[in-house]
């Protein structure tokens, strides 16, 4: 098969474009600055001259709070973006795996994990955004398309949590961390496994959407003492706090953990235990080194 990834600069796209090269696929890689998603001429002609069998959308806007007061902004790259991408494929004869997020569910006043078919209702721009263009995808590729959502990433290229604490463990002899927040924190390299995996079934039988995060539930500050704990540091340097002590102008998600169904109907296992994959990923996160600024 031959792939295209969009956003091939970010944490999720580096990994894919990474992950599909072990396998000896043929990659057309292109970040943000080889290609704008927004632009349809340009879509349109970046799907026509790489013929891909298939195109994975990994170009997001994802700075959740700024979204809050630039939402017109997040629906160009979140909602239009994937629908000209869309449109290019059924143009031109290639499917399509779309990244999408926990944040299209509410959050609240759930204790179990969201199966795939559960009614959406995003409370951040963030979320919305994302929403509009899962549902853009779906419409115009409909049977030839998957939305991939995912939650709580961590990799090795880019900053995100895990980086984080590594950081602050080094700078801090304690850190307050959110304990009133649950999901699944989910390791970039298996999402992009399962992407790879996903793709070469995409078709009648496997279509629509899918949850790629790790199996099992934590809250931040329990993935805080696992990181602490990993490293050798002391965990009891990390304290739980609560979401009030930590002000965002989008409200996070009380619960977010999503459930994983879809993977067994078409063949595939369930994702592992978070814990099982932290435990692997935290020596090839701390090779890379931090990112130059944390966040």
């Amino acid at each position: 098969m031959k792939w295209l990834i969009t956003g091939a600069g970010g944490m999720l796209g580096h990994d894919v474009v990474e992950e599909l090269t072990r396998r000896g696929e043929t990659v057309v890689a292109l970040d943000r600055a080889a290609l704008d998603i927004t632009r349809s001429a340009t879509v349109d002609a970046a799907v026509r001259e790489h013929a891909p069998d298939l195109v994975v959308n990994c170009a997001a806007y994802t700075a959740v709070d700024d979204a809050e007061t630039d939402e017109a902004r997040a629906l160009e790259i979140n909602g239009t973006g994937p629908r000209l991408l869309a449109r290019a494929c059924a143009a031109h004869g290639a499917r399509l795996i779309h990244v999408s997020t926990d944040y299209v569910f509410s959050g609240e006043s759930r204790t179990a994990p969201y199966p795939e078919d559960h009614p959406t209702g995003p409370r951040t721009a963030y979320g919305r955004t994302k929403l509009v263009g899962e549902q853009a995808v779906l419409e115009e590729l409909p049977g030839a398309s998957a939305v991939v959502r995912t939650a709580w990433l961590y990799g090795a290229h880019g900053g995100n949590f895990v980086r984080t604490m590594i950081d602050l463990e080094a700078r801090r002899d304690t850190l307050d961390v959110v304990d009133d927040q649950r999901g699944q924190p989910t390791w970039s390299a298996d999402v992009a496994e399962r992407i790879a995996d996903l793709g070469p079934r995409i078709g009648p039988g496997a279509h629509g959407v899918f949850h790629a995060t790790s199996s099992g539930e934590a809250s931040w500050y329990v993935l805080a003492r696992e990181v602490f704990a990993l490293i050798g540091a002391d965990p009891d340097r990390v304290r739980p706090t609560s979401s009030a002590a930590f002000p965002r102008p989008a409200p996070r998600p009380a619960y977010s953990a999503l459930a994983h169904d879809r993977w067994q109907e078409i063949g595939l296992p369930l994702p592992r235990e978070w814990r099982s994959a932290l435990h692997e990923a935290l020596p090839r996160i701390r090779k890379e080194g931090l990112p130059r600024e944390t966040p």
